[in-house]
């Protein structure tokens, strides 16, 4: 919430949320987004979960 409409990293999740002790390799992060977008975006529009592919994930309406 904090960084919305700004591009944020799965390595600044990753950092932030767990520290700097994390395997790069992980898909930690992918599972959990999707967990949250079954909670806030599945039966809701416009949706609020974006990937930036190659890049990371937004928090943006529409």
């Amino acid at each position: 919430m904090r960084n919305q409409g700004q591009v944020v990293t799965k390595t600044m999740i990753l950092s932030h949320v767990w520290g700097y002790s994390f395997n790069p390799g992980t898909n930690v992060v992918d599972v959990l987004i999707s967990r949250l977008r079954e909670k806030v975006d599945r039966d809701f529009e416009p949706k609020l979960l974006h990937t930036v592919r190659g890049v990371g994930y937004v928090l943006k309406a529409g």
